[in-house]
């Protein structure tokens, strides 16, 4: 078959797991020939765009739907640990490549305190319950606690001046949180390797249809994929032994597309967002920290409340939210036939099955769809109370598709990420929503580790990759030594 070009790996979707993971090979192998494909006008202005909500910094310290109750009143922290080390991984390499010269921290990243704060005496004991376990952690050694109001004024005035002083309060701070606008970070990776010409970046094109060369469908055979795309060139057909799909919530309709046998058991459900956003200087300078607070009960995690500070493109603001909406597009830029269009024979039992026994979620997106600005507005002076509402402008978020996976047990709402790869490891596609960005740099790795396993071998690869990640290959959640070097490189190069 004749094709117009051929690359080394095609990486569909400019965003910041396509990006990463460019960043990652180019660094393993800087003579890889990258094509990455867009359909809109520029990198990262879906998912990855921080007023699409790509810029919390994820590390665990404060989200507290990552440490959820347990029957016997125990808090289980393993989701909050194994964050917490994945972005570790993040700083880690941000901090190679500054090194390096090939990234600006300043352009991207800045030092902000992480907090979670509770009202009411049974939230305070467990906020208490959750500190005193995980600040046994190295990592999360430096944690702060405290029910002064005077240190809590101190700490978050915005959302401590003119509450009720009868009403019990708590928070835990991390000083030692960030705020990245991986936006920023995604244009920034592009640059050296657009400068050296190793990778090109096509925007305003679409993949149409991508199909693998027959007789290719065993392990360690150099597959090929076919893949025609439209753009301002016209038609053409560039051909690829590996291809990443990262196109945000439309990886699930381009998976779909390839025809691979794992793409069968997945769906997905679309959630999008809104915030309520202040320009105020005076608000914003007041206001030097995010804020996260704890969902009310019977509430899906992903309604948890949180007043951030934020640096979008160089300016700073705040944001509060998120308040949910719904739209049958899998993209913010997308078409409203991207959930139906989804549905297969394979997935629509699923589909309807998450849907059964995931009434509370619906319940909360219906009443969220009804709340209009009075709503809105009540909901942040529960967390500001001494916000006025002239300060603050509604803005749209980007979507995120909630993975939907066919088990044995019946369909399956996944939070989070999930990478799928085809068995001969010749393409990947992830899938879901938070907290992508801020792991994106561990889960590109475990790509490398699935999709390159002979390479990542290698006597070469194995060198640059340690160069890169001085900790590779160990686990900084039990090596506390070695987590406290890290934490030290990391600091002292990003500025942290």
């Amino acid at each position: 078959m004749l094709t117009d070009a051929r690359y080394d790996a095609v990486l569909v979707g400019a965003g910041i797991m396509s990006t990463t993971l460019a960043m990652l090979l180019h660094e393993l192998d800087p003579e890889l020939r990258l094509l990455m494909l867009e359909r809109l006008e520029g990198p990262a202005l879906e998912s990855s765009s921080a007023v699409n909500n790509a810029g919390t910094g994820h590390a665990g310290n404060c989200e507290l739907n990552y440490t959820p109750e347990q029957s016997n009143n125990s808090v289980s922290v393993t989701k909050a640990l194994t964050i917490n080390a994945a972005f570790e991984r993040s700083l880690e390499f941000w901090a190679s490549l500054s090194e390096h010269g090939h990234l600006d921290p300043t352009e991207f990243l800045h030092s902000l305190p992480h907090i979670s704060v509770v009202w009411g005496e049974e939230d305070v004991a467990f906020l208490h319950r959750r500190y005193k376990q995980l600040s046994t952690f190295t990592a999360f050694t430096t944690m702060e606690w405290s029910q002064d109001p005077k240190e809590l004024i101190d700490w978050m005035p915005l959302v401590m001046e003119g509450r009720n002083k009868n009403i019990p309060a708590a928070a835990t701070r991390v000083r030692r949180g960030t705020d990245v606008d991986f936006g920023a970070l995604t244009r920034a990776y592009l640059t050296p390797m657009q400068a050296t010409g190793a990778l090109e970046l096509r925007c305003n094109t679409s993949l149409t249809s991508l199909r693998r060369h027959p007789g290719t469908m065993m392990a360690d055979v150099d597959t090929h994929w076919y893949l025609e795309l439209h753009g301002p060139s016209g038609v053409q057909l560039v051909e690829a032994p590996f291809v990443f799909l990262g196109a945000g919530g439309a990886a699930l309709l381009l998976l779909q597309r390839s025809g691979i046998p794992e793409a069968a058991d997945y769906a997905g459900f679309p959630v999008g967002g809104q915030w309520l956003t202040c320009t105020d200087p005076q608000l914003v300078q007041r206001h030097h920290a995010k804020v996260y607070g704890k969902a009310k009960t019977g509430v899906p995690p992903i309604s948890v409340p949180h007043l951030d500070t934020r640096w979008i493109n160089g300016n700073r603001s705040l944001l509060f939210g998120p308040y949910a909406s719904f739209s049958t597009r899998f993209l913010k830029q997308g078409s409203l036939l991207d959930l139906p269009s989804s549905a297969r024979a394979e997935n629509l039992l699923p589909m309807l099955q998450v849907g059964r026994n995931n009434f509370s979620l619906v319940r909360y997106l219906v009443n969220q769809l009804c709340q209009g600005n009075k709503g809105r507005f009540k909901t942040l002076q529960e967390f500001f109370p001494e916000a006025l509402q002239q300060d603050w402008t509604l803005a749209v978020a980007g979507q995120r598709v909630q993975i939907i996976k066919r088990t044995t047990n019946g369909g399956l709402l996944r939070l989070g990420t999930e990478v799928v790869i085809a068995a001969d490891h010749s393409i990947a596609a992830l899938l879901g929503a938070s907290p992508g960005a801020s792991t994106a740099v561990a889960i590109m790795l475990d790509v490398l580790e699935r999709c390159f396993p002979k390479r990542l071998a290698s006597d070469t690869w194995q060198r640059r990759l340690r160069k890169l990640f001085p900790s590779y290959g160990h686990n900084l959640n039990t090596n506390n030594e070695l987590l406290v070097a890290t934490r030290q490189r990391n600091d002292n190069i990003l500025g942290i």
